[in-house]
């Protein structure tokens, strides 16, 4: 059994399935919804109902209070249908954004590769090619969890956009099910499921602006995939990554980078280190990336799009360094897909963007 959902302002109605969340179903069919958690708890993705009769699901009290609901507030991820309904979303249009439906997959474990003592890449065959934008991610499910979990894709698309190959970069978490799993049972050949693509972090080309990417810990995957992309596009924009990690031996992909950084003109490559010796021999730059960036940019961001990727506390660090360096809100970007802990501690309402 299916009912139809109208979603305003775009006019659109589709069809969700019976027990399907709304957010679901709209993803699946092209629309973006505005969300985040997808566990209930953020607020991201909440919307008016105009009509009908929805189930709210698993909505946290908190995320969704008794007097929103009573307002005919719920949240997409949670909500279902009871009947036919009609929505109103706050859906920002983007010209860079690329209508791709979500799809599900399976996949075969190709290759684990260790990258550092607690990052591996995932190197999975898909049975069909998927169409993702550079910076998206993907919902891998994990076996005998029954949940899935977010990984970005590192690898950029085909130059038609898509890749029927695909590279996560997993980073062990103390106490984390799902990627104790992949670091100690996952073995090639291994068959998993996943869904996507998700998510609107990716590069803004129509702006034609210089662009810095801001990365810490196994949040350099999504600007991997981003940087690589435009490189082979022939993007003549400056390009910057700064990157940081806690030591030499955590740092990956940073050959590669360097060697990029020779070839590309447009390309510059600050590595640093947060937890390096004095007298180690190491010669880029120490301290966090906020700090980095805001030394090799002399304090001043203006005139760039940043794109924010890695642990919360770096993405709070970086927003208020580009933010003192007079770059705001409208071009900042960070990763949009958070855990179920990250979600308690979500940023003020009033930063929509980041």
């Amino acid at each position: 059994m299916s009912y139809q959902l109208t979603i305003e302002p775009l006019g659109a109605t589709i069809d969700v399935e019976e027990g399907q969340t709304l957010l679901d179903a709209a993803l699946r069919q092209g629309i973006y919804l505005p969300h985040a958690c997808g566990h209930g708890l953020c607020g991201s993705c909440k919307v008016q109902v105009c009509d009908g009769e929805i189930d709210h699901g698993a909505a946290n009290p908190f995320a969704l209070m008794d007097f929103e609901r009573d307002d005919g507030k719920t949240l997409a991820c949670c909500a279902t249908l009871c009947s036919d309904a009609t929505i109103e979303a706050d859906i920002d249009e983007d010209p860079d954004a690329e209508v791709i439906p979500v799809r599900d997959f399976a996949a075969d474990i190709e290759r684990i590769e260790p990258l550092t003592p607690t990052i591996k890449a995932i190197h999975l065959k898909l049975d069909k090619p998927i169409r993702f934008q550079p910076g998206q991610y993907v919902q891998l499910e994990i076996p005998g969890l029954g949940q899935s979990r977010a990984f970005s894709i590192a690898n950029p698309p085909a130059a038609d956009g898509q890749a029927d190959r695909i590279e996560l970069n997993v980073r062990l978490v103390p106490g984390g099910a799902g990627t104790t799993w992949l670091h100690e049972q996952a073995r090639e050949g291994t068959r998993l499921r996943l869904s996507g693509p998700y998510g609107r972090f990716f590069v803004r080309r129509s702006a034609r602006m210089p662009m810095i990417f801001l990365a810490g810990g196994s949040g350099l995957s999504s600007p991997r995939s981003m940087i690589l992309s435009l490189l082979a596009e022939g993007c003549t924009e400056p390009i910057t990554l700064v990157y940081g990690q806690r030591s030499r031996e955590e740092l990956y992909y940073d050959a590669e980078f360097r060697a990029l950084a020779q070839q590309h003109p447009n390309f510059t490559y600050v590595p640093a280190l947060s937890d390096e010796p004095e007298g180690s021999g190491w010669d880029g730059a120490r301290g966090y990336v906020h700090e980095a960036a805001k030394a090799h940019f002399g304090g001043q961001f203006a005139g760039h799009k940043a794109y924010l990727c890695g642990p919360p506390p770096m993405i709070e660090a970086c927003i208020a360094t580009l933010m003192q360096g007079r770059l705001f809100e409208r071009d900042i970007y960070t990763e949009k897909f958070i855990s179920a802990a990250d979600a308690q501690g979500q940023r003020s309402p009033l930063f929509k963007r980041v």
